[in-house]
């Protein structure tokens, strides 16, 4: 059966976002699929690549080609998007010498095939420390209200490159104490003094941490991803787009019986989205179940969740529903990557929480007393849940995945 487009986008269009309703566990068990594989977190050797002219012209305003749907990005006064700051901040996400022992750029945690994201379960710095939270997706982090699994207060872009700069617990890019020698390296460097001087021209000092980190979130904002499957369905009128399958997965996924969408609706498939015409919405954070140390609703640390923040108990793992797009390449899963394939996150929601049996995590986080109204399990067929399975895979941007605009400009050996 054919299922209507203009249905499809109203649901798209009024849906928020979690899961629950019902109960029991399912019948036949889905086949699993293979994890994504991680990718080495080193990027390979950069040649210089050609430097170019000076423009003499000043800063073009960058002009977004939104896909059909999308509304307009909410961009910072202080920060006005133009073509010669995002061309700086792709060089800056791509560069390896700002991490202190040029081991790491930007992109080695968040790696375009993967929709920015690495593979891994947790992030590894630089030096090898282990994050102790799994790599966000970048894709469409413009429409994002925060930027973090745990944090409400980190709501630009600007601010959250100095945390992986500077941090010392974990250490990432290995800068702390050490911000004139990174911007020495970028100053003696004949691509750098045009590219930057190209952006700001007004400054008499056009290489600084402020414009640095302006334009690596310029070019961070330029990451949309508007082309998948399920997009071309609801927005761009190919009814042969999305299979019939997916379709119906689309409808369970939005249903008041598994209540995703209260957790993962809207646009961007989140709990929120920001944008020109909607400037202040608030991120719901949520528990879903994935722990209950104790019985008594705790998380492992440092994994609190909003908790750290607020120090209300209620608060302990509730974390940041994430976007969905391009869900199929973003794995493994969950805030410390714990879980990890879709059908197995698709058995945690049906079941309504995860049952950890012993160890030091055992516990059952279907009864986590700060676990999300929503998250309450509900029954599925085999059938059902390899057509949510299908779903998730509609939102798959091949495109975004392969866009030149967001790779390297380092030219590969």
């Amino acid at each position: 059966m054919q299922l209507g487009r203009t249905f499809l986008a109203l649901t798209v269009a009024l849906g928020l976002a979690a899961c629950g309703g019902g109960g029991g566990d399912g019948d036949t068990a889905m086949g699993p699929t293979d994890p994504v594989d991680p990718v080495d977190p080193v990027d390979p050797p950069q040649p210089t690549p050609v430097v170019p002219e000076p423009n003499p012209d000043g800063p073009t305003a960058y002009v977004y080609d939104l896909p059909p749907g999308f509304p307009e990005p909410l961009i910072p006064d202080d920060n006005p998007m133009t073509v010669e700051g995002v061309e700086l901040g792709r060089h800056l996400f791509y560069e390896r010498r700002l991490s202190l022992n040029e081991e790491q750029s930007c992109g080695s945690c968040h790696q375009q095939a993967l929709a920015f994201t690495d593979g891994l379960a947790t992030a590894e710095g630089s030096t090898g420390d282990i994050h102790p939270r799994n790599s966000p997706s970048l894709t469409n982090v413009v429409y994002n209200p925060t930027l973090t699994w745990m944090n409400p207060l980190l709501v630009f872009l600007e601010e959250q490159a100095l945390g992986p700069l500077f941090g010392e617990d974990p250490v990432e890019l290995g800068f702390s104490g050490k911000e004139d020698e990174l911007l020495e390296r970028l100053r003696r460097d004949a691509l750098y003094q045009v590219l930057f001087g190209n952006a700001y021209p007004d400054q008499g000092e056009p290489i600084t941490l402020d414009s640095m980190t302006k334009a690596i979130a310029s070019f961070q904002r330029t990451m949309i991803s508007g082309n998948s499957p399920f997009d071309k369905f609801v927005y761009q009128g190919d009814d042969d787009a999305m299979s019939e399958e997916a379709k119906r997965g689309f409808l369970a996924f939005d249903s008041e019986g598994l209540e995703c969408n209260h957790c993962h609706g809207g646009l961007n498939f989140a709990s929120s989205l920001t944008h020109a015409g909607n400037p202040n919405d608030p991120t719901p954070f949520e528990n879903n179940g994935l722990y209950n140390l104790g019985e008594n609703g705790e998380y492992p640390r440092p994994n609190v969740g909003l908790f750290e923040f607020t120090e209300r108990v209620r608060d302990y793992g509730r974390m940041k529903p994430p976007t969905l797009r391009n869900i199929e390449v973003t794995g493994p899963y969950m805030h410390d990557g714990s879980i990890e394939t879709l059908e197995e996150v698709i058995r945690h929601y049906e079941r309504g929480g995860r049952l950890i049996g012993g160890g030091d995590l055992a516990g059952d986080g279907k009864q986590n007393p700060n676990k999300s109204d929503f998250l309450t399990g509900f029954p599925l067929s085999n059938t059902q849940r390899l057509e949510l399975l299908e779903f998730f895979k509609s939102l798959t941007d091949d495109e975004f995945l392969n866009d030149p605009r967001f790779s390297s400009p380092f030219p590969e050996e």
